[in-house]
């Protein structure tokens, strides 16, 4: 064996060995709050300016960034896939010289992803922000908000690198450290920026992007510092074009995937503007609570991934199926628990966002439909996970763009079309999550037992590609 594939044999990995119920809750926690604290950068923003800004519109304006938001950071996160899906298969099969190219490589994909799409979100805001058809009284605040919100796209792509290498080896709780310094920083500057400085839209915005960039130095300084084999080093970076690929070929698809699903998304928000301006504030309020949840999530879905990705990679295929099957486990039960408090203290979690009685009310429209539906979501979000884990990212997004992104177009065409209410627009997320889990889940079961058969054949190959 070469230098460059030749594994090390040293110490105990957590993930390959050991209770995995334990493991990946313990793995999951931490990363459930970085998660959580991710979405809250937006969130706080929201919050801030519903409660404080002296502009009746501030609310109705940045809340209508939410799609276009979750659009650009999802290609992020797609990337940010293929990274943890590689650094955890080869960590698993302890080929550091492979995860040191990797690391280098992703830094280089992710630092390019986040300024190209910060040039796009920039001087594309107001052509996104109307193809949407977002409201007048809205639109120039909103505009403001995401031009400044963009200038932390960068950022953003830096820390979701580090947090993909990271996660890949199990390190879960510094991501969360960073971040939750990061989100004190954000909620500080909002409630200065609007309560002392009198700014709403531009002053939230100018928020996040500084909390963003604290927690890519905090997330880039521990790169530099770490002595293994995913330390990162600046100096003489360069890519290498085969692990560059390889974490394209899981990350492109999984950023389409994200891309597309925002894109269905963007015809469910047309839906929303087409209604009053109350139901609107009041759809803005409500949304925020399918961020938190679903980060919540994917939490889970990480775990799955990265458990999966380095018991593949160790050949260990029995705890393959079981990482799965535990994440499947958790992140229902959690889904469950998570959507019926909604439903039951609704109200009282409107008032984080807005005084105003009939904002809530409209809201709570959405939160009867959509909190009865997220542990359905589960079902779909682990297959995928589960078949990243294997290094199957093309299917899945494929499966994804016809069960769930063109079904949900074709609702909003045909049925909302028809009755025009909130539960009529809402009810096409539980019918999209059922069909596609169901290809989804087939599928998994399909490239399991495949992987699963060349591993008996050949129980020492790792399969890189």
């Amino acid at each position: 064996m070469n230098k460059s594939t030749e594994p090390t044999k040293n110490k105990i990995n957590p993930i390959t060995e050991g209770s995995l119920f334990k493991g990946i809750l313990l793995f999951s926690i931490p990363l459930m709050f970085s998660q959580v604290l991710q979405v809250l950068f937006n969130t706080a923003d929201v919050a801030v300016v519903g409660k404080f800004s002296s502009s009746a519109t501030a609310l109705g304006a940045v809340g209508s960034t939410t799609i276009l938001v979750s659009l650009f950071t999802g290609i992020l996160i797609g990337i940010s896939s293929g990274i943890n899906v590689f650094v955890a298969r080869f960590a698993g099969a302890k080929y550091d010289d492979k995860i040191k190219k990797t690391v280098d490589s992703s830094f280089i994909i992710s630092v390019i992803s986040g300024i190209l799409l910060f040039i796009v979100c920039f001087f594309l805001a107001r052509p996104l922000l109307l193809l949407i058809k977002t409201k007048e009284a809205f639109l120039d605040g909103a505009v403001r908000y995401f031009r400044i919100y963009s200038i932390g796209l960068p950022g953003l792509a830096i820390f979701n690198f580090g947090n993909g290498v990271l996660s890949a080896v199990g390190d879960t709780k510094r991501p969360l450290i960073y971040l939750t310094a990061g989100g004190l920083i954000n909620l500080g500057f909002n409630l200065f920026f609007v309560i002392v400085c009198g700014m709403d839209v531009e002053g939230v915005a100018i928020a996040s992007i500084i909390s963003q960039y604290v927690s890519a130095i905090l997330i880039t300084v521990r790169l530099l510092m770490v002595k293994d084999s995913t330390r990162l080093s600046l100096k003489g970076l360069k890519p290498d074009k085969e692990l560059s690929a390889l974490v394209l070929k899981i990350g492109i698809p999984a950023a389409i995937q994200n891309t597309i699903f925002a894109v269905a998304n963007l015809f469910i928000q047309v839906g929303v503007n087409s209604l009053d301006e109350v139901m609107i504030s009041g759809n803005s309020a409500a949304a925020n609570f399918d961020a938190l949840i679903y980060n919540v999530l994917a939490a889970f879905f990480t775990a799955c991934t990265s458990y999966m990705g380095q018991n593949r990679g160790a050949g260990k295929m029995d705890r393959v199926m079981k990482s799965y099957l535990i994440c499947l486990l958790y992140s229902f039960i959690v889904g469950l628990i998570l959507g019926l408090s909604l439903v039951f203290f609704g109200r009282e979690f409107l008032l984080i966002f807005t005084n105003d009685e009939a904002v809530i009310d409209a809201g709570m429209k959405r939160i009867n439909i959509m909190g009865y539906s997220y542990a359905f979501s589960v079902f779909m979000d682990c297959a995928i996970s589960a078949s990243r884990g294997l290094g199957k990212s093309f299917v899945p997004s494929i499966i994804v763009i016809f069960g769930s992104c063109v079904f949900r177009i074709a609702w909003i065409y045909t049925v909302f079309a028809y009755f025009k209410t909130i539960p009529s627009l809402y009810l096409l997320y539980i019918f999209s999550w059922t069909i596609t889990a169901i290809a989804e889940t087939i599928y998994f079961i399909y490239a399991y037992k495949k992987e699963k058969k060349l591993m008996d054949s050949n129980p020492i190959v790792i399969k890189e590609g």
